[in-house]
């Protein structure tokens, strides 16, 4: 065992919580990982990236009459040995278990993806090329951001669209299931039942293993970044070299953007959004304060909307505005320094709320005090935060319904020793699905698609909109428009949930 040097702390989460250091168990066992680089070998570099990660300590497992430095904790005669000190791992250790091929050469932000991720869950480094590879890259289908097949020499995979880049973590809650894959590996290596697996797939077979047994392995998407197995001293040079070309703090940025967010966010907040996340991130700001910074500006701005007058409504507008931006900001800057936490996601759903009432409560009072005559302001307003209320409670309890009945179906497991793949299922011949199914996904490309982000009326739609008519014209407007917008909206959501419902 090769305890690392002088780890770095394991940051914390918004929530104030340590995460459990993983165990990682590096299989230097093919002669790449001894390549001469500039600075030391493959495995030296590989060790000093795990020693910046939170990384509890390293297992070298090599074959028996081969060194490759002092401490290496276990000897291996061939494949069947290093799938049972990875089970012999996965039984001792306390957190997460890694495992990595030791003729790696990545990025350490790649490393870092699963290594230093909060949720300390069960995941594979997968980049989306396809699933052609070549050697040293098996193929991997991913489905809604899980490893739903993998490949190796022996298992294939049916339609895959991507591949598996060696690099595996164990959440602590699946270390059993990770123990008991590898040990019906090896038997199954033993027994000759996987035809001519190498010694090199050991991480291959344990995520074909996993995937089989029904563990859910998140799909951590390499995007930009690099990271890639190597055979020899020159390819390995080469890749050192190919790392230089991605900006590392560039593509943590880029993936700490939604790609899912409504058009206002990704067009007009998150396309500069990244000097303010690099400024929070460099005064050491955490995501929770700037939550707590956005829901005080939402609060200013009530207080001035509250007043009634323009220079006022101008000055609210603008604070929500900047609310807004933090918002989203907050998010990215937890993504980007994974410092998210259930905590975190809690405290961000609820001050969106508070903001948005708290705006409702300063434009009713402003238009109450100008006016004079509030001519039923307050029951628009209270109307408007029931439609909204209403539009929350239909959106988390479909999702809460909906990951509720992929719970009550879990994937039956299958046999290690069948090298077939059990295809994805096709969707449903077009005569069986509902007109309305059809014709969204013939739309969901494009400009279209936009415009249907655009008619749910998502928070960044209704902040600019609560902006803009409050700032130009008055409550009364603002909230008519939420109302009139707020319902199309509802009306548009609920007909197409029920129409995924039924079809």
């Amino acid at each position: 065992m090769i305890p690392p040097s002088a780890p770095s702390p394991p940051a914390e989460t918004s929530g104030g919580h340590r995460p459990s250091r993983a165990a990682a168990v590096v299989l230097a066992t093919t002669p790449a990982a001894r390549s001469v680089l500039t600075d030391g070998t493959v495995l030296d570099r590989l060790a000093g990236q795990l020693d910046t990660l939170p990384v509890r300590d390293v297992h070298v497992v090599a074959r028996t009459a081969v060194a490759v430095g002092p401490g290496a904790a276990d000897g291996a005669r061939g494949l069947v040995d290093d799938l049972r000190s990875v089970a012999k791992v996965a039984r001792a250790s306390s957190g997460p278990v890694a495992v990595l091929p030791g003729d790696l050469v990545a990025h350490r932000e790649a490393l870092a993806m699963l290594l230093e991720h909060p949720a300390r869950d069960t995941a594979a480094l997968v980049a989306a090329d396809g699933g052609d590879g070549g050697p040293l890259r098996p193929p991997v289908r991913v489905e809604r951001g899980r490893v739903a097949a993998a490949g190796s020499s022996y298992h294939r995979v049916v339609e895959s669209n991507g591949t598996f880049r060696g690099v595996l973590q164990v959440g602590e809650a699946d270390l059993g299931g990770l123990a008991g894959v590898a040990e019906e590996l090896a038997d199954h290596v033993q027994g000759g039942r996987l035809g001519t697996v190498s010694g090199a797939e050991v991480g291959d077979l344990i995520l074909v293993g996993l995937v089989r047994a029904g563990v859910p392995v998140r799909a951590a998407m390499l995007g930009p970044l690099r990271c890639d197995r190597v055979t020899g001293p020159g390819q390995a040079a080469d890749a050192v070299r190919r790392l230089a070309e991605v900006d590392e703090t560039a593509a943590r940025l880029d993936a700490a953007i939604k790609s899912d967010d409504g058009f206002v966010a990704t067009h007009l907040v998150s396309s500069w959004s990244a000097w303010p996340v690099r400024l929070c991130a460099r005064l050491s700001l955490t995501p929770n304060a700037v939550t707590g910074t956005s829901l005080g500006l939402a609060a200013l701005a009530a207080v001035w909307f509250s007043a009634g007058e323009r220079p006022a409504m101008l000055a609210g507008a603008g604070l929500v505005l900047l609310s807004f931006v933090l918002d989203c900001v907050d998010g990215q800057l937890a993504r980007f320094t994974r410092a998210f936490s259930p905590l975190g996601a809690w405290l961000d759903a609820i001050s969106d709320r508070a903001k948005e009432y708290l705006v409702y409560v300063g434009l009713a009072a402003g238009y109450t005090g100008a006016v004079g005559l509030p001519g039923g302001i307050w029951a628009l307003a209270v109307s408007a935060l029931a439609l909204q209320t209403l539009r929350h409670t239909i959106d988390f309890s479909f999702k809460a319904s909906a990951a509720e009945a992929g719970r009550a179906q879990p994937e039956r497991p299958r046999s290690l020793a069948d090298p077939g793949d059990v295809p994805p299922q096709p969707p449903p011949p077009s005569d069986r699905r509902s007109p309305l199914v059809r014709l969204s996904r013939r739309f969901d490309q494009g400009a279209v698609r936009w415009l249907r982000k655009i008619v749910v009326l998502p928070i960044g739609e209704r902040m600019a909109l609560i902006a803009v008519t409050a700032g130009l014209f008055d409550a009364r407007v603002t909230f008519l428009a939420l109302l009139g917008w707020g319902g199309l909206a509802t009306l548009y959501t609920v007909t197409g949930r029920v129409a995924r419902s039924v079809s």
